[in-house]
Formats: structure tokens, C-alpha cells, sequence
């Protein structure tokens, strides 16, 4: 019997050694199903304190439920030395949505409404949040240069 695979939105940012954290969680995610990635994109802190993000999103297809997917992630972030409260994020990893495909997403209301760094890479993943395309003057690159 097949398991049940779950598509995941998943927010990723980091701006402290963020070569290093991505990379680490690439890595990881990987070896959780079928990653999809957006471009990565350097985008000012939200509250001007701090080190500009990198900001990424990815689509990702795996058979863990929604709430083994939310910890999954949180200890991700421990693996990388995430400390709270805390300017310096060395990865922060937010499920942003899941269901059976992008059509069908439940969205996770604690993270709503979603704030520009993170509208603007899922739209890279196939997700409108909107009508028309976000404009932006932020710099971005494909996440295999990261390689």
C-alpha cells in the first residue's frame, strides 16, 4: 500500500552564514521527497535590525503527516544553531501551506498574512497570492549556484 504524499510551502531565510544554512538545508530537505526550489533572494530585515535575509521557498512532496512536518522543521532549525529571540538567524523554516496539491493548500493561519519575503519567492514555486506578479528590486539567483 502506498503511503500518502502531502505537499508542503515551505519559507526558508537565514542571514548568518546563509551559504552554509541553505546548503544544510537543501541537504536535508532532499532526503525528505521532491524538492522544487524558488531563486534565493536578498531582501532587507523585516524591522531594520540585523543583516539582510536570504529568503527561498520550496514545494515539497512528502509522505510525513503536517504535524511531523512542523517539527521536523523546528528541529531542523536546532540543528543549525537556531537561537530565539534573536536577530542573527542562522535558518528559520516556516510551513507556510499543505494539502494533496497546490490547488487544494491549507494554509497555516499563524503565519497569515504573509509578509513580502515570503510572497515573493513562492510565487517562483507556482503559488498566486495574488492577480498579478510581485515587483520587486531585489537581487536573486537560482539556489544551484549554492553548489
Amino acid at each position: 500500500m502506498n503511503a500518502t504524499v502531502t505537499c508542503y510551502l515551505l519559507a526558508l531565510a537565514s542571514n548568518q552564514q546563509p551559504h552554509q544554512y541553505f546548503q544544510f538545508a537543501r541537504s536535508a530537505l532532499a532526503q525528505l521527497g521532491r524538492v522544487h526550489w524558488s531563486k534565493v533572494y536578498l531582501i532587507p530585515c523585516r524591522d531594520s535590525i540585523g543583516a539582510d535575509y536570504w529568503n527561498a521557498a520550496c514545494l515539497l512532496e512528502s509522505q510525513l503527516s503536517a504535524k511531523q512536518m512542523q517539527q521536523w522543521s523546528k528541529e531542523l532549525e536546532q540543528q543549525a544553531g537556531r537561537i530565539r529571540p534573536s536577530h542573527c538567524i542562522t535558518l528559520d523554516v516556516d510551513v507556510i501551506a499543505w494539502g494533496n496539491n497546490l490547488q487544494q493548500l491549507n494554509f497555516n493561519s499563524r503565519k497569515m498574512p504573509l509578509p513580502l519575503d515570503v510572497r515573493i519567492p513562492l510565487q517562483d514555486v507556482g503559488v498566486k497570492l495574488q492577480p498579478q506578479k510581485i515587483q520587486h528590486p531585489y537581487p536573486c539567483w537560482n539556489i544551484d549556484m549554492l553548489d
